[in-house]
């Protein structure tokens, strides 16, 4: 059974199919009969594919991240409504945009007073207006203050990689805050790892590159962020870049990084079909 909902993805009979990164774990459940192959949470796959090498060295000592989740993590009709909203806001100061004399304040006034009075079947997809704004919370609430989005992101982490009560062994703590913006069908994500030990920066990146043949590090500067680190650049492509990776302030051990990947593709397709030609070649 090869899925991509998330029903099956906990069960212990269940393996989340990533294979650049926990093909051993799928091989193993292979030799034990494993019938259930399904497809991760689009977030966790697109960050494991970029950053999964930290966790395979076991430098991890725990790692959050903030999302900024496009559009077609919902589904097509939310891509399409999140484009209808800025046609409309786009429709409502287009006089005034062709205007060079017109005042900024002004146009501004006018987009946010039609933000606030979208009609319900205008925000029937996301509850409320993205285009020109943000959703901080994704998914279902779990009742202790966190989205289940933002459960998956440690469960499921620890599940690819093969650890947790399941497999006899301690989890790494991931947590952090998932957002829904206005980017189509890239999501991103800002990374924070405390580290269980002060590794230098040429190390940590030449992990980080040759862990797959889709992960690239792009360089810490301004010019190569904005031109390779973008949904724009990356969307409809494999390639899974890793950026702004830096040694934060609060000490040597604590890491920061920024990495996009294709939501349909590495998020979604990509890793079932990997898994049907590794059980059509077992």
């Amino acid at each position: 059974w090869i899925d991509a909902a998330s029903t099956l993805r906990m069960e212990d009979n269940a393996v989340i199919a990533l294979d650049p990164v926990d093909l051993p774990v799928i091989q193993n459940a292979l030799t034990q009969g494993g019938k259930n192959w399904i497809g991760g949470n689009c977030t966790v796959s697109c960050m494991l594919m970029g950053v999964g090498a930290l966790y395979k060295a076991g430098l991890v000592e725990w790692m959050t991240s903030m999302t900024y989740q496009a559009a077609s993590g919902g589904g097509a009709q939310h891509m399409r409504e999140l484009l209808t909203q800025f046609g409309t806001l786009n429709a409502e100061v287009r006089t005034l945009l062709d205007d060079p004399k017109s005042a900024i304040l002004e146009i501004d006034r006018k987009v946010l007073a039609k933000q606030q009075n979208l009609s319900a079947a205008e925000i029937a997809n996301f509850g409320a207006p993205l285009g020109g704004s943000l959703i901080p919370w994704i998914d279902k609430d779990l009742g202790d203050g966190s989205s289940k989005e933002e459960w998956k992101a440690g469960a499921e982490t620890n599940k690819i990689l093969g650890q947790g009560p399941s497999f006899g062994t301690a989890i790494t703590p991931v947590d952090g805050f998932c957002v829904r913006v206005g980017a189509m069908r890239c999501h991103s994500q800002a990374l924070t790892f405390k580290l269980k030990k002060n590794v230098p920066l040429a190390d940590i990146e030449a992990l980080i590159a040759q862990d797959n043949d889709w992960v690239r590090v792009v360089p810490n500067t301004r010019e190569a962020t904005v031109k390779d680190l973008t949904p724009v650049t990356v969307t409809g492509t494999m390639g899974i870049p890793v950026g702004r990776i830096r040694k934060l302030a609060m000490g040597p051990e604590y890491l920061g990084a920024f990495t996009v990947g294709d939501q349909l593709l590495w998020g979604a397709a990509e890793p079932l079909r990997r898994m049907l030609r590794i059980l059509l070649n077992a």
